[in-house]
Parts: structure tokens; C-alpha cells; sequence
């Protein structure tokens, strides 16, 4: 269930408001002078590889620091379960949290990418754009928090990381085609956000459930 949960948050990432709308500008940055396909394709993967080694391993650091605490690990799922149902709450417009809401804009290296470049590329990207993905990557942050172990906290955001990094790949091959899909999801971003609360809402509430369960036995 928790790996399930993590993927969809992947894929929320890509939809949300504040990255959906520059998918196209990033992916234009991976074509050459000779807007070779192979060459998009090739700087794109290195790309998802860059912010899938950054979220990876706040997977780990999550997974050691909930090892650490897996002792209080019910009290601390009801906590950040909380935590989670507050930003669902900003997500489906009850109530404006302004760090979760910032658009950033970007610049670009006048330089053609390669594979080693995009790599650094996805890390920036993984950094600069925390405050707009915070809230699905802070639930799945909070998953390998109570998991107690190193590695499945690395699998889990490993998990969201393919839920980011897959539709953003298939966009690279299918970009012409998929412009109507664009602009429709960029009309309905009110019901898109809607169902993204909903998603972060339901992750919450599991985490509190879990957590009163574990207490009550």
C-alpha cells in the first residue's frame, strides 16, 4: 500500500500546477542544434536519474532517522498524519499555505546538455523545486520515516521517484501529441488540485489510522 501511495504522489508531482505548465521548456532544453531524438531521449533519462539520486537519499536519511525513532513511531504517525491533512487542505483550497504555492521560474544554459549535465540539471531541479512538490514528497518522506529501515525508506522514494520520472519520459517521446492533453489538465487545475488534496488527505488519514491502531494495541 505504502509503495502504491508513493507512486501516485510521484505522478501528482507531475501534474501539479507549479511543474505540469514547464514540462514542455525543460524537455526543450534536452534537444541539440541537431534536435536529434536520441539526444533528448539520452539527456532526459540522465535528467530523472539526477532528482531520483536527490530524493533517494532523503529516502535513506528519512528511513535512518525513523529507525532512530521507531519506538514512538504510532505517536509520530499521528503527527505528521496531521501535518499531511493540513496541506491536503491547502491542495483542495480550504486554506492558503504560501510556500506550497510559489512558482518558480527558470533560466537556460545557452550550452547543449549531455547525459552528465542533465544528471546535475535533475538535481537542481530536485532542490529548487521542494517548496512545489513539498507536499507529495514530504508524505512520502513521512512513509520512510516510520517504515524503520534504511532500505525500504530508499525503495519507497525510489517509488515516488518513478511515479515523477515515468510520465515525465514518456512526455519526451510524446510531446507534440500530448499539447491537447496539456492544455486540458492546465483548464481543469481547480479539479486537479482537488484530487491531489485528496490523494495527500488520504495518505493523512492512513497515517493517523495506523498510528491509533498501533496504540490501541
Amino acid at each position: 500500500m505504502e509503495f502504491l501511495i508513493t507512486f501516485i504522489e510521484g505522478i501528482a508531482s507531475f501534474i501539479s500546477p507549479c511543474v505540469l505548465p514547464i514540462i514542455p521548456v525543460y524537455i526543450s532544453y534536452f534537444a541539440t542544434e541537431s534536435k536529434s531524438e536520441k539526444k533528448s531521449i539520452i539527456n532526459s533519462l540522465g535528467f530523472v536519474t539526477g532528482f531520483s539520486i536527490v530524493f533517494i537519499l532523503l529516502g535513506v536519511f528519512a528511513g535512518t532517522f525513523g529507525k532512530v525513532i521507531t519506538k514512538y513511531a504510532d505517536y509520530v504517525n499521528i503527527i505528521l498524519g496531521l501535518f499531511l491533512v493540513i496541506i491536503s487542505l491547502n491542495y483542495m483550497g480550504f486554506i492558503f499555505i504560501k510556500f506550497l504555492n510559489q512558482i518558480k521560474g527558470i533560466k537556460k544554459d545557452k550550452k547543449d546538455l549531455t547525459f552528465i549535465t542533465s544528471i546535475l540539471f535533475g538535481m537542481i531541479f530536485s532542490l529548487s523545486w521542494t517548496p512545489c512538490v513539498g507536499a507529495f514528497l514530504s508524505s512520502a518522506l513521512i512513509l520512510a520515516s516510520t517504515t524503520g529501515s534504511v532500505l525500504k525508506g530508499a525503495l519507497l522514494l525510489l517509488t515516488y521517484s518513478m511515479g515523477l520520472a515515468i510520465p515525465f519520459i514518456m512526455t519526451t517521446f510524446l510531446l507534440e501529441k500530448l499539447k491537447t492533453t496539456f492544455d486540458f489538465i492546465k483548464k481543469n487545475y481547480n479539479v486537479i488540485n482537488k484530487i491531489a488534496g485528496a490523494i495527500l488527505l488520504l495518505s493523512g488519514l492512513w497515517n493517523i489510522v495506523n498510528g491509533i491502531i498501533g496504540i490501541i494495541n
